[in-house]
């Protein structure tokens, strides 16, 4: 028994690793444009942060595309239908080339207005108008790099994203320098250096997967049947995340209710914790892919066992991470303000996300395990009514500390507490409850 359960975790932890570093790969993206933006002016760093959000949301939205794909493969393929499941994988490299190409062009016309309405001005929204048409032209690779994970990630090889991850973000590294530093072509060589790196991930991962597909006999056409059937999956995972991201950007006003003070320390612990999420999301997404394989080959023992074992590595790696977050949250502060107010409050929010790790990482995993099973109504009901509640209860929350609670610190403690007790609290409960029946396995 005790064997079992180490061979399960080694299975979990084999792909969960791999696939961390391809998920910090867009971050790491936008990390490397701050970096070498900076030395332009304070003008284009503050055009690529609102160009950025624009970006980074637009495509958050669309990660349903890996999800959605992941499980649709890993079923079939725990079902012995491997051309099915590949054919299921095109289909989902199709449906992302569609969606990439018309989002890219939506938000290249609607670059300037989306700018201004975030805030841009003058000069600033000079630079995030022409950052954002830039790097938006990268949507459709970088969606194919969605749905190519889906792939790879449902026929459990994972090192390939990895190598993908790493070289691009190496390739954007070296053309920024040269685009932005040697040739002088400022904050829109920047956003053409990430545009060529995302079509590179893009093409890099969709050749082998064509390759593979056409050697197990799957059609290369576009199969309108399956594209469709592919989108349908995706909407409720869709919802799920705009519900998630909906209670984040009430989050970011509530903090901007309760004073600039409260906003930037919030700003980097948000920051942070969003970095620190992928590793969390690694371990659901492995556990996704072992269970939604199982649960296709009907093997629903197996699948219990993989969500026990995902749900205490979820909780371990929370816990380890958690710690980490607190112990590093003391000092942290002195990297994000020269202002020590900011840096205490930047402490205080880190050590109270600390405390609340196990349970997000607990959550995450449980999350992944019902991804793979393709329960997607039950996720978006239920984020749905998480968010909302949350949303209810936390506006007034806000506006009583903003004019009843004097101490930033007491403010971000609330503010944080609020966050995971309602918000992570919520989605665990419901996660929980769902897994101690058998309705989720189909």
């Amino acid at each position: 028994m005790q064997a079992d359960k180490h061979a399960t975790s080694r299975q979990i932890l084999a792909l969960a690793l791999p696939t961390f570093g391809q998920l910090i790969a867009e971050p790491t993206f936008i990390l490397i444009d701050t970096a070498i933006v900076g030395h332009i002016g304070d003008a284009a760093l503050a055009g690529l942060s609102i160009g950025s959000t624009i970006i980074l949301t637009a495509v958050g939205l669309c990660i349903f595309l890996a999800y959605s794909t992941t499980a649709q493969v890993a079923h079939l393929l725990g079902a012995g239908k491997r051309r099915e499941g590949l054919q299921a994988g095109i289909d989902g490299l199709w449906l992302a080339l569609g969606i990439g190409l018309i989002l890219g062009i939506a938000l290249f016309a609607t670059a300037e207005p989306l700018c201004r309405a975030l805030g841009g001005q003058g000069e600033v929204l000079h630079q995030a108008t022409m950052y954002t048409r830039a790097i938006v032209l990268g949507a459709p690779g970088m969606l194919l790099v969605y749905a190519a994970n889906g792939i790879f990630r449902g026929l459990q090889k994972v090192r390939i994203t990895l190598i993908a991850a790493i070289s691009g973000a190496v390739l954007n590294t070296v053309l920024e320098v040269i685009f932005v530093i040697m040739l002088g072509w400022g904050i829109t060589g920047s956003g053409a250096a990430t545009l060529i790196a995302q079509w590179y991930m893009g093409i890099f991962l969709v050749i082998p997967a064509i390759l593979w597909a056409r050697a197990d006999g799957a059609s290369l056409r576009p199969r309108w049947a399956g594209i469709a059937a592919a989108g349908g999956d995706g909407i409720p995972l869709f919802i799920r995340t705009l519900a998630i991201r909906t209670a984040m950007v009430v989050t970011v006003a509530s903090a901007a209710r309760m004073g600039t003070s409260v906003l930037a320390g919030f700003q980097a612990v948000n920051s942070t914790w969003n970095f620190a999420m992928n590793m969390l999301d690694s371990v659901g997404i492995a556990g996704q892919a072992l269970a939604a394989t199982a649960l296709g080959a009907g093997n629903r023992p197996k699948a219990r066992t993989l969500t026990k074992a995902t749900g205490r590595m979820g909780a371990l790696t929370g816990t380890t991470i958690g710690f980490g977050f607190a112990i590093i949250g003391v000092f942290a502060g002195h990297f994000f303000s020269p202002t020590p107010h900011i840096q205490l409050l930047v402490a205080v929010g880190m050590v109270t996300m600390g405390i609340f790790f196990p349970l997000q990482g607990w959550m995450m995993a449980i999350d992944g395990i019902l991804i793979g099973a393709r329960d997607y109504r039950y996720l978006a009901v239920t984020c749905t009514l998480t968010a909302l509640v949350y949303i209810a209860l936390l506006t007034p929350l806000a506006g009583y500390a903003e004019s009843q609670v004097v101490s930033d610190i007491a403010r971000t403690i609330l503010l944080w507490a609020a966050f995971n007790v309602i918000l992570m609290g919520g989605r665990g409960l419901f996660n929980g409850l769902r897994i101690r029946g058998d309705d989720w396995m189909g």
